[in-house]
């Protein structure tokens, strides 16, 4: 997760305090994790003693009063979100009696993840915001450490907040960052001089995404002289942000030459603030016009701010797709990813931000929750029945886990469904390298679609061409297309007919009417990124000739793949694999119209 900004007036100076805060806190993290399993066995006792008399532990746990490691694993069992559901629907529809935590829960954090097509509910209480902000807090130093005056200019951050729902019970239900930028303790923050950033708090917390994304970049682009690192929360963002700038350049270039900001800025807060920046500015606007009329864009990040130290955003798991294009445009300034975290927990930290991605690990913090850890063997499709979870204390090296966490706000052994390799250790306290999402196929944002899900949308396809009995689906595979920006989801089919072996061409009206169909198929995470962030394109459908599937078939045995166990991937990643699957494309197909998604829907 990208590190948190703060917009204020700019300092001239580091106090002794800073210095000392600094030194503080990268004393606790030193201290913290040289004794990992003396802070976890104190954590989960604070979990348990906080959470006794709710529900949860008496009905399911059978606990007593206790609150040691050794009662809690022998008692209380292992969970998914499906486990959970019933408990966390009737904390959304109105029911505030202590069932999963013994503080209120004051709203739910929606997880990217899905379940039954819709975000996870993630219960969280008020007291999580002060947790979160002090793993915020952690990032200062450590990038100090690696990056030196950074107190000497600012950071232009792409951030934005989603537009937030309601259950039935009244609580907000919104993603975790957009529920941080919203807070008081956002809003209302101390100045820091290693936290200065471009976008105005008004700007960044409009939920209009074009009018944000305007102001934000119209905000960077005036102060482009002083911009120290540029970032967004994912990968993906931050190359949208390019996108934009490419699309709108001569609007922003003629606005700040006007010192004028567009009247398609209606939000008053936003125009208020810009106010305060802006004047008549003909050399920065003539410089934007330089750079950006090129037709080539190579290194326009450092050419546009180039005082650019590294670029702050996730770039592991699913966002590695997006290195190669990040390194385009950044000129190949450094690739930082600062910290791991959920919509069920923040977990811990980058103690070495300037590591290429491929060597990217994260050090768990052990006073963030309570941390478990389900042995993974990737050569294993199915798992062992009564595996022992292991402590943090307990892993090893080059191993592969999936993160299991108890929290303060009421998860108690629930599967995050991340898998970690341990690439490493902090002194006593081991480090991972992010693999995957557990059961991912697809992503392009902050989605993800699972194999279930893909076929569920193919069946969508598949019943509309059967419809009028034009073609059936013999195969399909798909793969996440993120050399165009936005991304957006590709799909391979190859169809037959029962009329003859080589199917008439499907009308493309029918085509298209698939690939909407596909979309509305999708989880309301896809739906919104489409609709409203924008940040996913249009499905395509890619028809290939009669007979390809069984050349992808024969080129899998004679890489050592059994004939007997051979069957299709639904997911496709390998570039000789792709090469081979769009040279034998016959037609192209996206979709006509947005899908349907209402930000009033209801949990």
């Amino acid at each position: 997760m990208a590190s948190t900004p703060i917009t204020e007036k700019q300092s001239t100076a580091t106090s002794k305090s800073d210095m000392d805060k600094d030194v503080e806190l990268l004393e606790f993290i030193e201290v913290a994790t040289k004794n990992p399993d003396d802070v976890q066995k104190s954590v989960l006792a604070e979990i348990l003693s906080q959470n006794a008399h709710t529900e949860y532990r008496q009905q399911r746990c059978d606990l007593g009063g206790s609150t040691d490691r050794q009662t809690f694993k022998a008692k209380v069992p292992m969970v998914t979100y499906d486990d959970l559901k019933p408990d966390i629907l009737r904390i959304a529809n109105g029911d505030r009696s202590p069932i999963l935590s013994a503080h209120p829960i004051s709203e739910f954090l929606t997880s990217s993840g899905t379940s039954a097509g819709e975000r996870k509910l993630m219960p969280t209480i008020q007291q999580d915001l002060d947790r979160r902000q002090f793993l915020y807090d952690l990032l200062i130093p450590v990038m100090n450490k690696f990056v030196p005056g950074l107190d000497k200019g600012k950071g232009l951050y792409f951030l934005f907040v989603k537009t937030d729902t309601k259950t039935q019970g009244g609580l907000s239900a919104r993603p975790v960052l957009t529920s941080y930028y919203k807070s008081e303790l956002f809003k209302g923050r101390k100045f820091n001089p290693y936290l200065v950033y471009t976008s105005p708090t008004e700007a960044i917390l409009c939920s209009d995404s074009f009018q944000s994304m305007y102001s934000q970049m119209f905000c960077g682009l005036l102060q482009h002289q002083e911009v120290l690192r540029v970032g967004a929360v994912f990968a993906s963002g931050l190359l949208r942000a390019i996108r934009f700038l490419q699309v709108h350049w001569q609007d922003l270039a003629l606005d700040i030459e006007r010192g004028t900001l567009s009247v398609k800025i209606t939000d008053p807060s936003i125009r208020a603030a810009v106010a305060k920046l802006i004047k008549p500015d003909p050399n920065t606007a003539r410089f934007v016009r330089d750079n950006c009329s090129n037709q080539n864009w190579e290194g326009i990040i450092i050419k546009i701010w180039p005082r650019t130290k590294y670029l702050d955003v996730i770039v592991t798991g699913t966002m590695a797709q997006y290195i190669p294009t990040l390194n385009y445009y950044g000129g190949g300034l450094p690739l930082v990813c600062t910290m791991y975290a959920s919509s069920e927990c923040y977990f811990g930290l980058n103690l070495n931000p300037l590591s290429h991605p491929s060597e990217v690990s994260y050090t768990i913090m052990p006073n963030m929750g309570y941390f478990e850890f389900l042995p993974h063997d990737p050569d294993q499709p199915h798992e062992p029945s009564h595996t022992e979870l292991l402590d943090l204390a307990d892993l090893q090296l080059g191993k592969e886990y999936e993160l299991v966490v108890t929290t303060y706000s009421g998860l108690y052994r629930y599967r995050v469904g991340d898998i970690l390799r341990v690439s490493g250790f902090h002194n006593s306290a081991p480090q991972f390298h992010f693999v995957r999402r557990k059961n991912v196929a697809l992503s392009i944002d902050s989605d993800k679609t699972d194999e279930a899900e893909l076929q569920k949308a193919v069946e969508a396809a598949s019943n509309r061409l059967m419809k009028d009995n034009h073609a059936r689906i013999v195969e399909y595979t798909s793969y996440a297309d993120t050399i165009t920006i936005p991304g957006h989801y590709v799909i391979f089919f190859e169809l037959a007919s029962d009329k003859g072996p080589d199917p008439a061409p499907v009308p493309v009206e029918v085509m298209e009417e698939c690939c909407l169909a596909m979309e509305e198929e999708r989880n309301s995470v896809y739906r919104q990124e489409r609709v409203c962030d924008q940040s996913i394109g249009s499905l395509e459908i890619r028809v290939v000739q009669r007979g390809t599937f069984e050349e992808l078939m024969e080129h899998a045995i004679s890489r050592g793949a059994s004939i007997n166990q051979y069957k299709a991937p639904r997911c496709v990643t390998l570039a000789p694999i792709l090469e081979m699957l769009d040279s034998r494309v016959v037609s192209s197909h996206f979709s006509p119209v947005l899908p349907h998604w209402s930000p009033t829907r209801r949990h």
